[in-house]
């Protein structure tokens, strides 16, 4: 841990063969994983909104095996209690009292698998545990392991049997994005490879919690210039003022911007934050809170970015 700490190229060495490691399993889809690393590297959570087959899950067990961090799943159906994320106290007769037994959320990295086919009260059991890294049960407070990294799946809001994320869940994901279907050569790749999980069964690790604690707190300390932070504020004044969504980027998103922004810079070698790093990161850390207020209107989150950025010059 030392040595990443006194050494940020070693550092970076590191993630480029977790980012090896991710990208024979996950073919095609270097820029998502690298997102996905920088969202952890900002101490944030990823939300992945795609339809089913596309590789979701492959990616959640590829990034807990490759980060060396417990894994745990929680599928979530419409019949899913809080208890049954969180854990729940047991009446134990030998001590006379009242035993917590702990649920699938104290694990480094929780997958919450088709997040949004749980009713809303099972989905808000984990925004205390997102927001502030721990769960309270009956008065008791429990923290959470470091790191804690949440990687939910969502499925399209027109499919069947799926309730809309609430707009106070939503915000808790730094980061929104989609795998999509792989290229012809990709695909090929696929049909004549190993199954999938044949090859997460033989994935080295290549970072450790400690690792990952030290890289994370290296994050906010890399250098933002003022006009860089000009730059994000006039982004964020864009998105309140140009009357096109229900609200505004909010100063919490503000922040998760800089941090994404900030991890993108460390992972490709920047000694400051650069426009171009925070252009990189802004599709998937704006688009899924900047919703339109025309029911009608379907830009996806690209599109709001690019919109955002051509309505913002660079200072």
């Amino acid at each position: 841990m030392n040595a990443v700490i006194e050494s940020p190229d070693r550092g970076r060495a590191l993630l480029g063969a977790a980012l090896a490691s991710l990208n024979q399993v996950v073919l095609g889809k270097e820029r998502e994983i690298r997102l996905a690393l920088c969202c952890l590297l900002a101490r944030g959570h990823l939300l992945i909104e795609d339809i089913p087959g596309v590789g979701k899950t492959t990616l959640a067990h590829a990034l807990a095996r490759v980060l060396g961090l417990s894994f745990q799943r929680i599928q979530f159906t419409s019949d899913l209690l809080p208890a049954d994320i969180i854990g729940v106290s047991v009446y134990d007769r030998d001590s006379g009292g009242f035993r917590f037994h702990r649920g699938p959320v104290f694990a480094q990295l929780l997958m919450a698998d088709e997040v949004n086919r749980a009713t809303p009260k099972a989905q808000s059991a984990l925004l205390e545990a997102m927001e502030e890294r721990q769960v309270t049960v009956d008065g008791e407070t429990h923290p959470l392991p470091e790191p804690f990294f949440v990687v939910a799946t969502q499925n399209p809001s027109y499919q069947v049997g799926t309730f809309p994320l609430p707009e106070s869940q939503v915000d808790r994901f730094l980061m929104r994005i989609e795998l999509g279907y792989p290229a012809p050569g990709h695909e090929r790749q696929l049909l004549r490879g190993r199954d999938r999980r044949d090859l997460l069964a033989d994935l080295p690790a290549a970072l450790d919690p400690a690792v990952i604690l030290a890289l994370q707190q290296r994050i906010p300390g890399l250098h933002a210039s003022d006009a860089l932070l000009d730059y994000v504020q006039a982004l964020a004044r864009a998105s309140r003022d140009s009357g096109r969504y229900q609200a505004g980027l909010s100063p919490r998103a503000v922040i998760s911007l800089l941090r994404a922004a900030q991890a993108w810079a460390f992972l490709h070698g920047h000694a400051g934050v650069l426009p171009e790093d925070l252009q990189a990161v802004l599709p998937a850390v704006v688009g899924h809170r900047l919703r339109p207020r025309d029911a009608t209107d379907l830009r996806t989150p690209p599109l709001v970015a690019a919109e955002l950025l051509q309505a913002v010059p660079i200072p």
